[in-house]
């Protein structure tokens, strides 16, 4: 077919995947109707696994899965908008890692608030200034992010979904490498970097900095000075990628929650988290955790905090695979908080990833 012939085609196409695409919005607009008239919220995590679950399975190529969801978490977004502009909030500034989050999660259509700190976007959603937050929890290199651990501890919001986001670092200057004296960037990241500083940068100062996106507003502006920060982060501020992908792990991934205020109803493929403390005695954690050894229950994380109330008094965090609704999953919950001194569900979410 001729090259006329096959762009005729794409034409024919993209005016019937339009139609279809604003067919689709007419829907979702019925659907905030009835979604108003129920009292039920806007945002559906469960809905939009299943959604995006669904759309994987249909695909036979040659688009790849993540190339179409990318498609689809826009389409939804779009979707969403016409129901209500949501807001989310995120730790700030423009450009840092967990804005990157919020727009895998949200697409580029809602409105985002950033945030100076992972306290401010617990607070914006409380106060209800934003609709959803969307905070660090865990990078697989540096471990779980505390901060955002011990905000749970007092705050009522909820965990309604989770974002696993590829990390890579750049240096990013208008200098080359030899002419560089000063590197910034978040304290998480030199360590994720060591091996490719020590070995191309020996000798120059690692100044830290609230956010990457600080770092790269502070290497734009002083001369010999570079960050490590996202591609995104270079486009912003007109910085050049001087050195792509330093991190020392190709499996550098950060995962972050999404909070919010409501529930989110079970999908099939969900997981749990939640926080409790235990009574001070030899074997206590065992007996916490054969609770859910004894009704089949998977646990895929564990993490401790001090309770900063009482020396050597510790919280505990745990992430386990199912719904708090699903019979086994709630069995193993009454049995823990039977034993423990302190039980709170931080929430149940799709994996979604």
């Amino acid at each position: 077919m001729s090259l006329k012939k096959l762009r005729r085609k794409i034409d024919e196409f993209d005016r019937s995947i339009v139609g279809l695409l604003n067919k689709r919005a007419g829907l979702a607009i019925e659907i905030a109707v009835n979604k108003k008239n129920l009292g039920k919220s806007v945002y559906c995590p469960d809905r939009e696994s299943q959604v995006l679950k669904r759309i994987s399975g249909l695909n036979k190529g040659p688009l790849k899965p993540a190339a179409l969801e990318a498609v689809y978490r826009e389409i939804i977004s779009s979707s969403l908008s016409l129901e209500k502009k949501l807001k989310i909030a995120y730790l700030g500034p423009e450009a840092t890692f967990s804005h990157q989050a919020a727009l895998k999660r949200f697409g580029s259509q809602m409105s985002f608030l950033s945030c100076d700190t992972i306290s401010d976007v617990f607070t914006e959603v409380e106060k209800e200034h934003a609709d959803y937050g969307v905070v660090p929890i865990e990078n697989s290199i540096e471990g779980a992010v505390n901060h955002t651990l011990d905000m749970f501890m007092d705050s009522d919001l909820k965990i309604c979904a989770q974002v696993i986001l590829n990390i890579s670092h750049n240096l990013l200057a208008d200098y080359p490498l030899k002419k560089i004296r000063r590197i910034y960037s978040n304290p998480m990241v030199f360590p994720q970097c060591r091996r490719w500083l020590q070995k191309n940068m020996p000798g120059v100062q690692l100044i830290e900095v609230p956010s990457t996106t600080k770092a790269s507003l502070i290497a734009s502006r002083e001369k010999n000075s570079a960050a490590i920060a996202s591609s995104l982060a270079a486009k912003i501020y007109d910085l050049k990628i001087a050195a792509a992908g330093i991190e020392d792990s190709p499996h550098n991934i950060t995962r972050f929650f999404v909070i919010g205020r409501t529930e989110v109803p079970a999908t099939g493929r969900d997981k749990t988290s939640l926080m409790f403390s235990i009574l001070d005695k030899v074997g206590a954690l065992y007996d916490m955790l054969s609770a859910f050894r004894k009704y089949g229950v998977n646990l895929s994380k564990i993490e401790s905090r001090p309770s900063k109330k009482k020396a050597w008094d510790y919280y505990f965090f745990l992430d386990l695979q199912g719904h708090r609704d699903e019979p086994k999953v709630r069995k193993a919950l009454s049995e823990l908080e039977e034993k423990c001194k302190f039980l709170k569900i931080l929430g149940s979410y799709p994996v979604g990833e």
